[in-house]
């Protein structure tokens, strides 16, 4: 099995969830899928599918993306996103950190279509962009030392 310790980050939305993988030094985040579900009902596969890559990219760390309000507010995305968090946590045995990922999908809709990316293409990948910036602004604040953990 590989040694090697990655974060993981997730942007995540009401029918998916952006997934990201750190490289193996901890110096970038890397888009890795988008999960997708049929409603806020059906988490277990997409659980399911998130400790799939946790084992097989021996992730130690996630980092979730936290959809505050412009005012700095918790709303309704944010509630359902700590939810996720505490399932995540007990599902995995992981910590999980939120990430403030204000304007994180406006980025990666701006850098995909900065990169000529069109239509249901920037749609096909928005959330795993988003939650590479996610991940990437965690790591550029840490330092890339997955023991500060800060919020």
């Amino acid at each position: 099995m590989n040694s090697v310790k990655r974060i993981m980050g997730l942007d995540f939305g009401s029918k998916t969830v952006g997934v990201a993988i750190s490289d193996a030094l901890g110096l970038t985040a890397q888009s890795l899928e988008t999960v997708r579900r049929d409603s806020e009902n059906k988490l277990r596969r997409t659980l399911a599918r998130l400790e799939e890559i946790i084992r097989e990219y021996n992730v130690e760390l996630i980092v979730l993306g936290l959809p505050k309000n412009m005012d700095d507010s918790i709303g309704e995305r944010a509630e359902k996103t700590l939810e996720f968090k505490v399932m995540l946590e007990r599902r995995t045995g992981l910590e999980v950190v939120t990430w403030d990922e204000r304007l994180t999908t406006v980025e990666a809709r701006q850098l995909m279509s900065d990169a000529g990316v069109k239509g249901k293409d920037m749609d096909r990948y928005v959330d795993q962009i988003a939650a590479a910036i996610i991940l990437k602004g965690y790591m550029d604040f840490t330092g890339g030392n997955k023991d500060e953990r800060k919020n």
